[in-house]
């Protein structure tokens, strides 16, 4: 009998609600395979499970926020034989170490005589469903008074994203517009506040800075840059993008992201996390991403095997990836499983950028924004398109010398694009 438990997400995630199970008890789950969503002050998480076998009780319901490592459901190995049914009582059970008593699950709620009430219906084309709304689709709608209800999912398995909420908020606002008192009529409008966006930002920027103080406190820091000459980066993904149609073209920012996931395989102690006072190199490139939020804050997942993939499908994954961050839908291992992660502030006009450190790993590269610069080529000094990069890493893992030849690694494999 396998534990399931509340996942970490993050260094800076300390709990996490649990929105719904995929699953239920006597179904059979896959390693790999999504049982559960669990909503996070970065969005709504789609958490895999890392074992095969049978779910066999479910300890914490919808809704309730537990402490990471709480134990979620248990999960039987297969060709075990099943619990008594009586075992199956719902109750949470944190582990314990987390120094928590195990809570009671909520009453269930009173049967009520027949005749006495009758439960208004569910919403045409709702029965026995619940809505699936990302995180931000959720805010919106409760700031803009909209009922979920009536908004159509255009996401995944009908989900509702920002982007319907918006939808409807315009179509609403076009109805209001035309029947709306003509100018100089007494009319009155009440603004919606925003306090439950203010209060998860405030949550948000609360976690992230309890993750980087901890990075400033544990880390020994140390930072090496370079300058890159991107000319031919720059002109051979301009060769490659004219071969694509508009939609499918490439930013420069991929072949930035596939030269860091090569310069690894040459210096693979900073594909490396610290735990428990001991560095342990990953087998696998996964390379964090840093993506702003819409709403404010980041997420960093990981773009899987990124070393190993051909550019065009990083490129894919790494847009569906971007999407999916940005309305709410990543899964629990793009959150937990980079190895290392990149940060560009580029676009917004930084030249150089000093990271920091994302626990419990030992390095993260920063690159600033194409600039054009006179540059010393053979004795000559002409025009060339640059950009400088930078690498953070733990003193307790490798130093200035190892550091700087990974930057020397990048700037090498830039020099050579069509071999990324």
């Amino acid at each position: 009998m396998g534990d399931f438990v509340m996942p970490i997400l993050g260094a800076d995630m300390e709990a996490g609600t649990l929105v719904e199970w995929r699953k239920q008890p006597g179904d059979p789950v896959q390693r790999g395979e999504i049982v559960a969503e669990v909503e996070t002050d970065k969005g709504l998480i789609e958490v895999e499970i890392f074992q095969t076998g049978v779910l066999e009780k479910i300890f914490v319901h919808p809704g309730e926020k537990v402490p990471v490592g709480t134990v979620l459901a248990s999960i039987r190995e297969e060709g075990a034989a099943a619990q008594p049914a009586a075992a199956a009582t719902l109750v949470v059970r944190p582990r314990a170490a987390l120094g928590e008593a195990p809570r009671s699950a909520p009453a269930p709620p009173p049967v009520l005589p027949p005749g006495r009430v009758t439960p208004p219906p569910p919403p045409p084309g709702a029965q026995g469903q619940r809505l699936r709304v990302s995180p931000a689709a959720r805010r919106l709608a409760t700031e803009l008074a909209i009922d979920l209800t009536l908004v159509r999912g255009s996401g995944p398995s009908g989900a509702i994203l920002r982007e319907d909420v918006d939808r409807v908020a315009a179509e609403c606002s076009r109805t209001v517009a035309a029947a709306a008192p003509p100018l100089g009529a007494e009319a009155t409008w009440k603004p919606i506040g925003g306090e439950e966006r203010i209060e998860r930002q405030k949550r948000m920027r609360q976690a992230i800075g309890a993750a980087m103080a901890r990075s400033k406190r544990e880390i020994p820091h140390y930072y090496v840059a370079t300058t890159i000459d991107m000319q031919r980066a720059v002109s051979w993904l301009a060769e490659q993008n004219l071969k694509r149609p508009l939609p499918d073209r490439m930013l420069y920012g991929i072949v930035l992201i596939k030269a860091v996931a090569l310069a690894l395989r040459e210096l693979p102690e900073l594909n490396s996390v610290w735990l428990e006072g001991v560095a342990l190199q990953r087998p696998s490139v996964n390379v964090g991403v840093a993506i702003a939020l819409r709403e404010g804050g980041l997420v960093a997942p990981a773009l899987h095997d990124a070393d190993r993939q051909p550019i065009d499908a990083l490129w894919r994954q790494f847009r569906d990836l971007v999407q999916r961050a940005r309305s709410g839908r990543l899964r629990s291992s793009e959150l937990a499983d980079s190895t290392i992660t990149i940060t560009s502030l580029g676009e917004r006009g930084v030249e150089l950028v000093f990271p920091i450190i994302y626990p419990p790993q030992v390095a993260i590269v920063g690159f600033g924004k194409l600039v054009e610069r006179p540059w010393s080529v053979g004795g000559a000094v002409v025009s060339r398109p640059l950009v400088n990069a930078t690498l953070a890493a733990d003193h307790r893992v490798t130093d200035g010398h190892r550091g700087s030849l990974f930057l020397a690694a990048v700037d090498r494999l830039l020099q050579e694009p069509e071999r990324l």
